[in-house]
C-alpha cells in the first residue's frame, strides 16, 4: 500500500475556477469578520490558475459586485463594456437576417456586461484569494475521493511519475491526502469526481438528465479598421440544421481582438456530424468572414458546457461537502452565461460552511445550503429560465425561440407551463445507416483550419509516459459496436483529434492519442456506448490557455 503524506485543512476546494475561488474568498472574508482562523486550500489541475479556463465570455458582474464591491480599484481585468448587441438568424452559407431586439429574449441583452477573458479574471481572483491567506496549489490534480463512514473526508491528489502500466518510474512521487472538515467540488462541467459523487450519493434521483453543449472558441487579431470594440454578435441557424441546435457568437474585445465561437448541443443524432468542422465552415459566412478576413488566429480551445438548467440540477450537498458551479450545472443557458451563477453558488457554499462551523459541535451536514440556495437570486434566475433549453429541444430554434421570447420578455419566465427533457444526449445518436453522410470542405488555412494545427494553438501538453487518462470500460466496443453501428463517432465529435481508426495488417484498430486531449470531456458525454471514462492525467497536463 502506498504511503501518502497527509495535510489537514478546514476546507479543501477542488478547482480554481470562478466557483471555487469565489467560495474561497467568501470563506476567508467571513472568517476575518468573525476573527476566526480557517485553513483553506484550493487545488487546481492546470499548470497555473486560468490555464484550463475557457469561456465566451460576456460577463455579468452581479456576483462580483457582492463578493468584491471594490473590484474596479483592485484592478479586475474587466476593460471592455458591451456597447451593442447584434442577433442574426443564419439561413444558409450566404444569407442571414438581423433579428430586431423586440423579437429576442431579453436574457440575450448585455447592457452593463463586459467582454472578458475568464482565464485572466480567475488569475486575478486567485491573487485576491492569496492576499487573504488562502493556499492555492496549481499543478495538482484531484485524483480520487476519500470517503469514510459514508462521509467525504477530502481528496487524494494524483500520483506523479507512473509509466503507461501504472508502475512507478524513477521520478515517482505519490499523491497526497488532503483531508478537510468540508470539501467543495468546483471542477467545471462533467467533473470526474463530481460525476462519482452524484452516483455515490444519488444526488440526481429527483433531476432530469443533464444536457450538454460543446463550445468552440478562437481569438483573432484583426484589422483595426474592422474592429468595433464592445460589439457582441450572436446567431442561430446555419451551419446547424435539422435536429442539431446551438448557436454562434463573435465578441469584439480590446486590443483589436475578436472572440469567435460556436456551441453545438450534444443531443444531435447524426453520427457523421463533426462539431469542429461545423465551426470551421461557420467562419466562412459573410457575417464572420468580413471581420476575420486578413486577420490572424492566435488561440483555439473547446470545452463542454452543462446546459440542462434548473430541472437538471442535482442535490448539491452531501455528507462532508458540496457540489457547485458547472460541476452541478448552474449555468443559465437562457443568458448563455455561467460565470456569475457559478460565483454565486460558491458564495452560498461558503455561507453554508461558515454556518456549520459556527455550531458548537459541527457535523458533516451542509443541508442549510439548500435553503440558502432557494432564497437566493441564483435560484430565482435559474427557475425563471427553467423551460428555455427543453423548449428549444422540443420545438427547435425558431418555434422554441418564439416561445422563449414570449415567456422571458412578457412573463419573466412565469408562464404556467413546465417542459422537461428526459432524453440522454448520448442516446439521441442514430445508427450511421439511417443518417446522411456529411462532406466538409477542406480547410483553407486562412479562415478554416485542421484539428492538429488548432490543438497546437491551445498549448496542450501531457507527460507522454503515463497511464492513459481516457479509459475504456471494454476495449472491444469501439470497433465491434461503435464502428459497426455508428461509424465510430469519436473520430468526429472529439475537437482535438484524440481518437482515430487505424488499420494494421487488415484489422481495424481504435487509437487514442491522449497527448492531444484538451480536457473538453465530450467523449465522456457523447460516446453512444458510454464506454469512455475521462479521469485526470498528471497535474499540469492539458491545455495552457494564456488569454481565454
Amino acid at each position: 500500500m502506498v504511503e501518502r503524506e497527509t495535510m489537514e485543512f478546514d476546507v479543501v476546494i477542488v478547482g480554481a475556477g470562478p466557483a471555487g475561488l469565489s467560495c474561497a474568498i467568501r470563506l476567508a472574508q467571513q472568517a476575518q469578520q468573525k476573527e476566526q482562523e480557517l485553513m483553506i486550500c484550493v487545488v487546481e489541475k492546470g499548470s497555473e490558475v486560468g490555464a484550463h479556463i475557457l469561456s465566451g465570455a460576456v460577463f455579468e458582474t452581479k456576483a462580483l459586485d457582492e463578493l468584491l464591491p471594490e473590484w474596479k480599484t483592485l484592478g479586475a481585468p474587466l476593460n471592455t463594456q458591451v456597447t451593442e448587441d447584434e442577433i442574426y438568424l443564419f439561413k444558409n452559407e450566404e444569407n442571414a437576417t438581423s433579428i430586431p431586439h423586440f423579437a429576442i429574449p431579453k436574457t440575450f441583452k448585455n447592457d452593463g456586461n463586459y467582454i472578458v477573458s475568464m482565464g485572466n479574471v480567475c488569475r486575478w481572483l486567485a491573487e485576491q484569494a492569496e492576499s487573504l491567506g488562502i493556499e492555492v496549489f496549481p499543478g495538482f490534480s484531484a485524483h480520487s475521493l476519500i470517503i469514510e463512514d459514508n462521509q467525504v473526508k477530502g481528496i487524494v491528489t494524483g500520483d506523479m511519475g507512473l509509466d503507461r502500466e501504472g508502475q512507478p518510474k524513477d521520478s515517482y512521487m505519490p499523491g497526497m491526502e488532503l483531508r478537510a472538515k468540508y470539501t467543495v467540488f468546483a471542477e467545471g462541467c462533467r467533473g470526474h469526481l463530481g460525476k462519482q459523487l452524484i452516483k455515490e450519493f444519488e444526488l440526481d434521483k429527483d433531476a432530469t438528465p443533464q444536457h450538454y453543449g460543446l463550445g468552440f472558441k478562437e481569438i483573432w487579431q484583426i484589422d483595426p479598421s474592422k474592429h468595433k470594440e464592445g460589439t457582441v454578435v450572436h446567431g442561430t441557424g446555419w451551419p446547424l440544421t435539422g435536429d442539431t441546435t446551438g448557436g454562434s457568437f463573435m465578441y469584439h474585445a480590446e486590443n483589436n481582438q475578436v472572440v469567435v465561437g460556436l456551441i453545438v448541443d450534444l443531443n444531435y443524432s447524426n453520427p457523421h456530424l463533426s462539431p469542429f468542422d461545423e465551426f470551421q465552415r461557420m467562419k466562412h459566412h459573410p457575417v464572420f468572414k468580413e471581420t476575420l478576413e486578413g486577420g490572424e488566429r492566435i488561440a483555439y480551445g473547446a470545452r463542454a458546457i452543462a446546459k440542462g438548467g434548473f430541472h437538471s440540477l442535482p442535490k448539491m450537498h452531501f455528507p462532508g461537502g458540496l457540489l457547485i458551479g458547472c460541476d452541478a450545472g448552474t449555468l443559465n443557458f437562457a443568458k448563455i452565461k455561467g460565470n456569475h451563477t457559478a460565483m454565486k453558488s460558491g458564495m452560498l457554499a461558503a455561507d453554508a460552511i461558515i454556518e456549520a462551523l459556527a455550531q458548537e459541535n459541527p457535523t458533516d451536514d451542509l443541508s442549510s445550503f439548500a435553503e440558502l440556495f432557494k432564497s437566493s437570486w441564483l435560484y430565482d434566475e435559474l427557475y425563471q429560465s427553467r423551460n428555455f433549453g427543453p423548449v428549444i429541444h422540443k420545438f427547435g430554434s425558431i418555434l422554441g425561440g418564439a416561445y422563449n421570447t414570449l415567456d422571458q420578455n412578457f412573463f419573466n419566465g412565469s408562464l404556467p407551463f413546465t417542459f422537461k427533457d428526459t432524453s440522454l444526449d448520448h442516446a439521441c445518436m442514430k445508427p450511421a445507416s439511417e443518417c446522411d453522410t456529411i462532406s466538409y470542405p477542406k480547410p483553407d488555412g486562412k479562415l478554416s483550419f485542421d484539428k492538429l494545427s488548432s490543438v497546437f494553438l491551445s498549448n496542450t501538453n501531457h507527460e507522454e509516459v503515463q497511464p492513459c487518462h481516457l479509459q475504456l470500460k471494454d476495449i472491444a466496443i469501439p470497433i465491434n459496436v461503435n464502428l459497426a453501428k455508428f461509424d465510430e463517432p469519436a473520430q468526429r465529435y472529439c475537437p482535438a483529434g484524440v481518437y482515430e481508426i487505424a488499420e494494421n495488417e487488415g484489422e481495424k484498430q481504435f487509437v487514442i492519442n491522449a497527448q492531444n486531449c484538451i480536457h473538453c470531456k465530450t467523449c465522456d458525454i457523447k460516446d453512444p456506448s458510454q464506454n469512455i471514462t475521462w479521469v485526470t492525467p498528471e497535474g499540469t497536463g492539458g491545455p495552457n490557455y494564456p488569454n481565454m
